[in-house]
């Protein structure tokens, strides 16, 4: 399927689902309307909320806020879990030993340490950048040490007899299977990270996307609530198609994938 065909199906199946939300929010059956506006809004006034916003110039401060927070612990969440899984796949008895923890760790809710987050870190930025990255590394994380223990031993094996070095294996074998991996992983961990911060912010902040939903849910706002999930899901787009853009530049020797059309 071509790019181009792809995006106008993406874009009338967009088109589709505001259609039918305008036309069950708006129009009455039997005196009342499928979508009640006052739970559900109307793609109108949500689009009017949202010119508003960018008009105005209210939203550039909370998105600026938001996105710092997000490449934050993007950031910090991809380098760790890069470097630990790397380190944790090299190294199988470190495994074994710290695996119990790391499941336990795994495990918990993340919504039940956003409390302490705040109570060490306070309600500035770092609380939801601590938020964040429990969110990403632990994504990342098994996701590269997956990759690492997937090299075939029949590469390894002629690897070395070739002579190449711990080092040489690293970038020439290790790196390159763990790549498809990781970019899998950094594709979904762009979400989290943007969760991450946006509940850091609905909990407690003064700034943000998520502060301005929570205000908006705070005065039964649903123009103002949808308005903020839009705005948050392009915004989630936009750094995903970043990474996308990255990931097509350090894996351009993968080949494409074969065709499946009929």
């Amino acid at each position: 399927m071509s790019r181009a065909k792809l995006l106008l199906l993406q874009v009338i199946v967009a088109l589709t689902v505001i259609g039918l939300w305008h036309v069950l929010s708006t129009d009455e059956y039997l005196g009342v309307a499928v979508l009640p506006p006052f739970f559900f809004s109307t793609p109108g006034e949500v689009v009017a909320r949202i010119a508003k916003l960018f008009v105005g110039g209210t939203i550039w401060r909370h998105l600026w806020v938001t996105l710092a927070e997000s490449m934050l612990a993007f950031a910090i969440g991809a380098t760790a879990g890069v470097l630990i899984g790397f380190w944790f796949a090299r190294k199988p008895a470190i495994a074994a030993v710290f695996d119990p923890y790391v499941k336990m760790i795994n495990a918990l809710p993340r919504v039940v340490l956003a409390p302490i987050f705040t109570l060490w870190f306070g309600l500035g930025i770092w609380s939801k950048v601590a938020l964040g990255v429990t969110l990403v590394f632990f994504i990342v994380f098994f996701s590269v040490y997956q990759g690492v223990k997937e090299v075939s031993p029949t590469v390894l094996a002629n690897a070395r007899m070739l002579g190449m070095n711990d080092r040489a294996l690293m970038r020439h074998v290790y790196w390159p299977s763990a790549l498809s991996w990781m970019f899998s992983s950094l594709h979904t961990s762009v979400g989290f990270a943007v969760v991450g911060a946006v509940v850091g912010e609905y909990l407690g902040s003064a700034a943000g996307l998520g502060y301005l939903i929570q205000q908006a849910e705070g005065i039964f706002d649903v123009a103002g609530v949808f308005a903020g999930m839009f705005i948050l899901a392009a915004f989630v787009l936009a750094i995903d198609g970043a990474v996308t853009v990255v990931e097509r530049r350090l894996l351009v020797w993968r080949p494409d994938h074969a065709d499946t059309r009929k």
